[in-house]
């Protein structure tokens, strides 16, 4: 029966998806349909009716041929079904679709299953993350979506575990502690599943950890191998590729963990069995303290390519040497073979944040070609022979101990959201974002056991209480979908929008690119010009990526919607750039004559902004700006000016209370909701001084609202 519906699904979706099947596709269906395994040689199938691991394939393109969906008739698009989630924070997930099942994580690392169909709820799963781990997360509670194997799927967990669960009812399989706990470690990012092998990395880099990726057995959760991204204290190195980075080292940076982690990117070729793994940043940023005396500290802000089966280093390409502004290379890996010079070559395409686009060869690790998609003032250009930048010498603020703006900053040029590729036109399609960074010099920084540890005033950056500044700011801050020619190293068209922090992207047989965005749609463009053909009000800002496929004979589009991460808690004013947005989180579900509808948008309401008379001394604000800027924007935003996803502490009603002020950032009373209790680094009279500067902040808003600013 399983396999005459799906014989009767492939036949209903025309010559078209029966020319993209294979035969191992038809062999999959036939032996097992609805409850069939995922193998390899599924996933290499790439049968276009699911989609089974985080990029659709191990390539990660993000490409589907499906074309019922197409320019044609994309004006009839409409909502299939939606699904709410219970969680009110960013939604970063890429659902994996099997069999005529959606399967999708939340925020707090929960998972769902629907029938594609109809949308009704299959099982969930809360592996109960508890709340106070919130703080080691630099970017939000986010989860960006599970791996299939077998009859299996894994998650990991914002706590630092990875958990195998039954795919048919949700249960736990069994469940493995991949980093020490004590540390502030963390997984927002998807695994991967090669050979029965399950790859996950960890974040943390902020706060002050050494960074790795580690492989699993699949059936048992026993581990095979890990692999190290930061060399350990010299002596304690075994492996020849760290004792190779010990020399591009100074100081005692094992101490302060060095970084590096791998929170997201990988990519996978079967042929040449190379996982690509892209290495975030340094720990902490400023290199002037995590390795005095510079060198290239690798193998922070490099891709990696490891032998999958064995974790084996194989060769690496640094794409900023002494990283030292943020610049991960953690961003979206992807594959192609591309015609360059006259002669096919295996490439891997990368648009790290440091706003310059690479093409290198994947099977030596040898850089082709490169060239800014985006602004950049860091750098002049790269070496065209090394690829290795030419840096401006003011940018090193580490070296010079003055100030910097860069361009871009920290959030980079790009960031994790997903890209996508159109094989037809050769053309890679960028989530790209314009906002720079100030990077001032902390001269008397200290490692702190809990919270960023990033080697920078963030307090000395902070946003002024100035129209005509914030005014040049916002102007200055905004984002693009970008066409980008590989081969010629250009852009060929992009989109426009208001600000950053636009959703990842989805690109289809039918002519079409899909991407939410930060003002709260939904939309299609044209994949040959970027014309806008359809949209849809999500009611909440979109940032995961949207994936389509068949089920009951028709093709689908599905994202994740639900505003978060970490542009909407970090940057203060910037945060609603594209427009005032709340988060609604939900599952939204689209085909051609879909007739749902989503009940009335929520009200945008906000407390009002009435502080209490500000009682405390310039010392004692300037003390609390110092604290506020350590311990506290990077969830409550820059300058203490909220973004809609945690509570705006300006317009808090414990704003005028001292206990209760202290019962909830010195005691831990909100600790379940990701707020801790600070007293193992901040004093009560600290923490008094962190309120008289949010009340200072809050005046001084009220004063610049009342004039019009």
């Amino acid at each position: 029966m399983r396999m005459m519906r799906g014989i009767r699904w492939a036949l209903a979706s025309g010559a078209v998806l029966l020319a993209s099947l294979t035969a191992s596709d038809m062999v999959t269906a036939a032996n097992g349909g609805a409850g069939s395994v995922v193998d390899a040689a599924r996933i290499q199938a790439a049968n276009a009716m699911d989609w089974l691991s985080y990029g659709r394939t191990y390539d990660e393109q993000r490409f589907s041929p499906l074309d019922r969906i197409n320019q044609g008739n994309i004006g009839t698009l409409g909502l299939a079904w939606y699904a709410d989630m219970d969680t009110a924070r960013g939604q970063e997930a890429t659902p994996l679709v099997i069999d005529g099942k959606i399967y999708i994580t939340t925020a707090w690392s929960k998972a769902k299953a629907y029938d594609a169909v109809s949308g009704k709820l299959l099982w969930e799963f809360d592996p109960k993350v508890p709340g106070e781990t919130a703080v080691k997360a630099c970017c939000d509670v986010v989860n960006r979506g599970m791996a299939a194997w077998g009859d299996k799927l894994y998650l990991g967990t914002l706590d630092g575990r990875l958990i195998a669960l039954d795919r048919a009812t949700g249960k736990q399989v069994w469940s493995t502690v991949t980093v020490d706990q004590t540390k502030a470690y963390t997984i927002t990012g998807a695994p991967r599943v090669i050979n029965g092998l399950v790859l996950i990395g960890n974040g943390g880099a902020e706060m002050g950890v050494r960074g790795y990726i580690t492989a699993y057995d699949a059936q048992t959760g026993k581990q095979a191998w890990r692999f190290y991204t930061v060399p350990d204290q010299p002596g304690k190195n075994t492996e020849e590729y760290l004792k190779k980075a010990e020399s591009t080292w100074h100081g005692e940076w094992w101490k302060l963990g060095g970084g590096g982690t791998v929170w997201d990117s990988m990519a996978y070729d079967p042929a040449t069995d190379l996982l690509y793994i892209g290495v975030g940043n340094g720990s902490p940023w400023n290199q002037s303290y995590r390795s005095p005396g510079g060198g290239d500290n690798l193998y922070l802000s490099s891709v990696v390519a490891i032998r999958a089966k064995t974790g084996q280093y194989v060769w690496h390409f640094q794409e900023t040497p002494g990283e030292t502004w943020d610049f991960t290379a953690s961003q979206h890996i992807m594959l192609a073979d591309l015609e360059i010079g006259g002669k096919v070559r295996k490439v891997l395409m990368h648009a790290p944040k440091n706003g310059f686009f690479y093409v290198i060869d994947r099977e030596t690790g040898q850089f082709i070609s490169g060239n800014n998609y985006a602004p950049v003032n860091w750098a002049t250009g790269l070496d065209p022979v090394t690829g290795r930048p030419i840096e401006n010498p003011e940018s090193r603020y580490d070296k010079t101990g003055k100030p910097f703006i860069s361009t871009p900053g920290a959030a980079g040029a790009h960031s994790w959201h997903p890209m996508a590729y159109d094989p037809a036109q050769k053309l890679v399609f960028i989530p790209a974002q314009f906002a720079a960074f100030p990077y001032f010099p902390d001269k008397n920084w200290k490692p702190s056991p809990v919270g960023f540890n990033v080697g920078i005033d963030q307090a000395a950056g902070a946003m002024p209480a100035d129209a005509k500044v914030r005014a040049q700011a916002r102007a200055a801050t905004t984002g693009a979908i970008i066409a980008w020619d590989p081969v010629a190293q250009k852009e060929r068209w992009r989109v426009s929008f208001p600000g950053p922090w636009n959703g990842g992207l989805l690109a289809t047989g039918g002519g079409l690119l899909f991407q939410g965005n930060a003002k709260g749609t939904f939309a299609a463009y044209s994949i040959r010009d970027g014309k806008e053909l359809w949209s849809f009000p999500a009611q909440t800002g979109v940032v995961a990526a949207p994936v389509t496929f068949m089920a009951g004979g028709e093709q689908y589009v599905a994202v994740l919607a639900g505003w978060g991460g970490v542009w909407p808690l970090a940057t203060g004013i910037l945060a609603e750039k594209s427009g005032p947005v709340r988060n609604v989180s939900r599952l939204l579900v689209f085909k051609i004559g879909g007739k749902a509808s989503l009940p009335p948008a929520p009200a945008l309401n906000e407390l009002p902004l009435d502080p209490p008379a500000l009682a405390g001394t310039p010392a004692q604000v300037a003390e609390g700006a110092q604290h506020f800027g350590r311990y506290c924007n990077v969830c409550h935003g820059d300058a203490a000016i909220g973004g809609g996803v945690v509570p705006d502490l300006r317009r808090s009603g414990f704003l005028a209370d001292p206990k209760s002020w202290q019962m909830i950032v010195h005691d831990g009373a909100l600790k379940d909701n990701g707020m801790i209790a600070w007293s193992p680094v901040l004093t009560p009279a600290q923490i008094e001084t962190i309120r008289l500067y949010v009340i200072k902040r809050a005046n001084e808003d009220k004063a610049l609202a009342a004039q019009g600013g």
